[in-house]
């Protein structure tokens, strides 16, 4: 009995906490203005579109784009050419 009772317990803590956190941070997105919102946005684009021509210019594991081998493998384990 004693073990539900710290695990309810538990459990009320954690909500209260999240809830907490989910007030402070839209409390800090309620300060904002939008040309503040567009900008953050913009630079969080530029960011990713930057990652992902870094991993696309990054050679794969197998030196090439998956299905670009001339050789392929069989459902028996054999090569075919």
């Amino acid at each position: 009995m004693k073990l539900w009772k710290w695990l309810g317990l538990a459990g009320i803590a954690g909500v209260a906490a999240t809830g907490a956190i989910i007030a402070r941070d839209q409390r800090r997105r309620a300060h904002l203005s939008p040309e503040q919102v567009r900008a953050r946005l913009h630079e969080r684009y530029e960011q990713s579109r930057s990652r992902a021509d870094e991993q696309e210019a990054r050679p794969s594991v197998r030196g090439g784009p998956p299905g670009s081998s001339s050789s392929v493998r069989t459902g028996d384990g054999t090569r075919r050419d």
